[in-house]
């Protein structure tokens, strides 16, 4: 591989182990211009303590040795920013275990505003694809296996001097193509989590599905859907850490599972159905099919049903679905504001008499003080309301969805009635065995709100399908 620029070795001391809520307290930069290893590479060294600007918790105090006192006299993070960018410009980020201080960074510079990205090369992952027999790859492991200098383990420098002392035997060492060879492949595929076999992306296809991590138990940490399984997974392990959930299923994932499907739609309608059934820990959105519902119009104004209560053949003429009544009377109140509908009237606000807060500040047309007739009103909401309907279901029966994979070696038969998913089949026994089972359509307000917006796009092509049982069933 010819060589980069630089490279930036990299050691952080920090409050915790949340990049999102974690503080920096130390950092370590050895840069080093040209070949580590090489006698005539040029190598500067840049360390300081930083003031977190929060308590550092005695457990990270023992281990590191920096103290409350030690750092209350240090520049906060803000103060040293643009000397840190100085020391990494240009430079392949090193690291061992590259996402936690890459990670850091990332959020410690996005807090003052700017963005902060590099090509990061994980020394834990250079360990396990040069030496993949060897027991352990942390890095007291390779200090010792290596006769690396280990001194002061577990201050920012210290480590920073230890990870530049391994990449510079690797180079002195190991042949110079295999080293060149492991680089290349590390800064081009994500950074797994060091409990994850190196083939855990490789193994997944580029096929449209679901995936499942899953920790030490046997109910799934996460689990989410994508047109290319192993591009959205590798997502997760970018270096970014871009959201809180990738970071704590870093730590947690110990493996991954999957289900190819033929497309998308495929791959939604899976997803929803094992969040409901399996109930992930980190899938907190999609759980709360309890929370979700329609709404029907009753005496002049829409009421809440709870999704358990409402019979599918029901949907039809109603307005929804909504995640939860708390979603259902935010899209009310925004309709009452655009068309200067009464609060009061579409029950959103409760007083035994007087105007509506709306009317009070003359943005409603007054139905609560008897400037305009309830018919008229409720004529007008009626209108409004119109956007939130619900379609009626076209056909008499159900409808197949035949979804055909982009290499046109799989299709998949979706089974559905009045926006309701009866399941999917394979094949023709799979599609009869369908057929014959008592087809009683459960409403799942994620499936429904899918189904529709495909819909209302044209993007579901509804094949009539027989099935000798009423719609309404």
């Amino acid at each position: 591989m010819p060589a980069p620029p630089a490279f930036a070795f990299v050691d952080l001391e920090t409050t915790g182990t949340c990049a999102a809520a974690d503080r920096i307290t130390e950092i370590g930069i050895v840069r080093v211009e040209g070949e580590p290893g090489n006698a005539a590479a040029r190598v500067s060294e840049w360390s300081t303590l930083v003031d977190p600007e929060v308590p550092i918790p005695p457990a990270i105090q023992a281990l590191t040795g920096i103290t409350d006192a030690m750092v209350a006299s240090a520049p906060s993070f803000s103060r040293i920013a643009q000397d840190v960018l100085a020391m990494l410009s240009g430079c392949v980020f090193v690291a061992h275990n590259a996402r936690f201080d890459y990670g850091f960074l990332k959020h410690a510079f996005a807090r003052l505003g700017h963005a902060f990205s590099a090509r990061v090369l994980c020394t834990v992952r250079l360990s396990r694809r040069l030496f993949p027999d060897a027991e352990g790859h942390g890095l007291d492991a390779l200090i010792a296996r290596h006769a690396l200098d280990g001194t002061h383990r577990h201050r920012a420098l210290g480590d920073a001097r230890a990870i530049h002392a391994f990449v510079a035997m690797l180079h002195r060492e190991q042949p110079r193509d295999r080293v060149d060879a492991a680089m290349r492949r590390i800064l081009r595929i994500p950074s797994l989590p060091p409990q994850l076999p190196p083939d855990a992306i490789e193994a997944l296809p580029e096929a449209p599905g679901v995936y499942l991590f899953y920790g030490d138990n046997p109910l799934p940490l996460y689990i989410g859907k994508s047109v290319n399984l192993r591009e959205r997974v590798a997502a997760h392990f970018s270096q970014d850490w871009r959201s809180e959930t990738d970071l704590r299923l870093s730590q947690e994932i110990r493996r991954i599972d999957h289900e190819c499907t033929a497309g998308e739609l495929g791959a939604l309608l899976r997803e929803s159905v094992l969040i409901k059934s399996r109930l992930p820990a980190h899938n907190r959105a999609l759980r709360r099919k309890a929370e979700g519902g329609i709404a029907e119009w009753v005496d002049g104004a829409p009421r809440f049903v709870a999704a358990a209560g409402i019979e599918p053949h029901r949907l039809s003429g109603a307005f929804g679905p909504f995640a939860s009544r708390a979603s259902m009377r935010a899209a009310l109140r925004e309709l009452a504001v655009e068309h200067r509908l009464c609060a009061l009237r579409l029950g959103l606000e409760r007083r035994a008499a007087g105007p509506c807060f709306a009317r009070q500040l003359r943005r409603c047309d007054g139905v609560c003080v008897g400037a305009e007739s309830p018919e008229a009103h409720d004529a007008r909401a009626a209108i409004a309301l119109s956007r939130l309907a619900i379609a009626r279901w076209p056909l008499d029966g159900a409808a197949l969805v035949r979804e055909r994979s982009s290499d046109g070696e799989r299709v998949d038969v979706h089974l559905i009635r009045d926006w309701c998913w009866l399941g999917t089949a394979r094949d023709e026994g799979e599609l009869a065995a369908l057929a014959q089972a008592p087809q009683r359509p459960e409403f799942d307000p994620d499936v429904t709100r899918l189904l529709l917006r495909r819909y209302r796009d044209g993007a579901l092509p509804l094949v009539p399908f027989g099935i000798d049982q009423p719609a309404t069933t």
